[in-house]
């Protein structure tokens, strides 16, 4: 023991000792000591590659998105203005309100709201039911199920689109060819009221119908995703938490919404993030479902407006940049949304066990 005493009280005096002959040591010397040596060379090229490679993939990433929002706020001149590369001359917001007022922008934020919104709350709540019951529940066929959702995830969507498109052009659930349907086992009655044959289907072609079916039923776009997500999180929810609300006599329903979602909150809350970013900037399924009319989305304002004249030699940019326009202004409310919803959506990934 006063080995060990002694030895701490000669390492301590040392060290002092070094301490005070070194800040006695005259300035240049110390400076020569510390910052001319090998160790001190091999630590600046590391930080130097290593700033030089952050900055090369820095601009590699943001030069694109830099530019594109630059030619936004250009003038026409600007574009046959050799003089001009990333900084306008003569900056003006006239290609925002030109593409606000002209291009229907406030009508197709309003209905893609609507639609995104709703379908990413069904597919969060859909998502979250089957995830939990995969994750918690053990049932014959349980393995097989689940392999068929991630098959989903693995099948483009471009080999069922014919498909989709014939099931809601005529729409008659339970009908097989030429038997059965709905409208054929309720006979007549209240179709032939509504000038429907019993032997027709419904066209649910050019409404929010579709969409709203599939997200209800758990097919719709990146579901298998979202459910393959949900089921890792459930599963390192502790069984103990069911167990005990099971014990003091609540049932699964109550459990599941008194206890589960609950703790479950910023996983759903990612999921939701991305169902609704994914359906707000969707076109695959907005120009299946919608061949004729429909309501106005985002993807419809990516167009030049009427008001702005591009009848000019440097044309082709000014397209371009009028398009990209466009896309800014639909991805603006997904980065204010992201903006609230980031602490939330990096703790639901970090939870989900899909992380690395």
């Amino acid at each position: 023991m006063n080995h060990v005493e002694t030895t701490t009280k000669i390492t301590k005096e040392t060290k002092n000792r070094i301490r005070v002959d070194f800040e006695r040591t005259p300035l240049m010397e110390r400076l020569k000591a510390k910052f001319v040596n090998t160790f001190f060379f091999k630590k600046v090229l590391v930080y130097l590659f290593k700033f030089l490679f952050l900055l090369g993939i820095s601009y590699v990433i943001l030069f694109p998105f830099y530019s594109k929002i630059a030619s936004s706020f250009m003038s026409p001149s600007d574009f046959v203005d050799v003089t001009v590369r990333l900084i306008p001359k003569q900056p003006t917001l006239g290609t925002y309100k030109a593409i606000i007022a002209d291009n229907g922008y406030g009508m197709a934020f309003l209905n893609t709201l609507l639609l995104s919104g709703a379908c990413a709350i069904l597919q969060t709540f859909v998502c979250c039911v089957v995830g939990y019951g995969f994750a918690k529940f053990r049932f014959k066929g349980n393995g097989l199920l689940f392999l068929l959702v991630i098959f989903t995830m693995v099948v483009p969507h471009s080999t069922i689109q014919l498909s989709m498109f014939m099931k809601f052009r005529y729409f008659d659930i339970f009908k097989i060819g030429e038997v059965g349907g709905l409208f054929n086992l309720l006979g007549g009655g209240i179709f032939e009221w509504i000038n429907i044959l019993p032997d027709t289907s419904i066209s649910l072609l050019n409404t929010m119908w579709p969409l709203i079916i599939m997200s209800a039923t758990g097919l719709a776009f990146k579901n298998g995703l979202y459910i393959f997500m949900l089921r890792q999180f459930f599963k390192g929810v502790p069984d103990e938490l069911e167990e005990s609300a099971y014990l003091d006599g609540s049932g699964v329903f109550r459990t599941f919404f008194q206890i589960i979602l609950p703790l479950s909150v910023p996983m759903l809350i990612t999921v939701f993030m991305f169902a609704f970013s994914w359906q707000w900037t969707d076109n695959f399924y907005s120009e299946v479902f919608y061949t004729i009319g429909g309501p106005t989305l985002m993807p419809d304002i990516i167009k030049v407006p009427k008001s702005l004249d591009t009848k000019y030699a440097g044309e082709n940019m000014y397209v371009a940049a009028i398009r990209n326009t466009c896309g800014i202004l639909i991805l603006l409310p997904l980065l204010i949304l992201y903006s609230f919803m980031q602490r939330y959506i990096i703790q639901g990934i970090e939870r989900s066990g899909i992380t690395g």
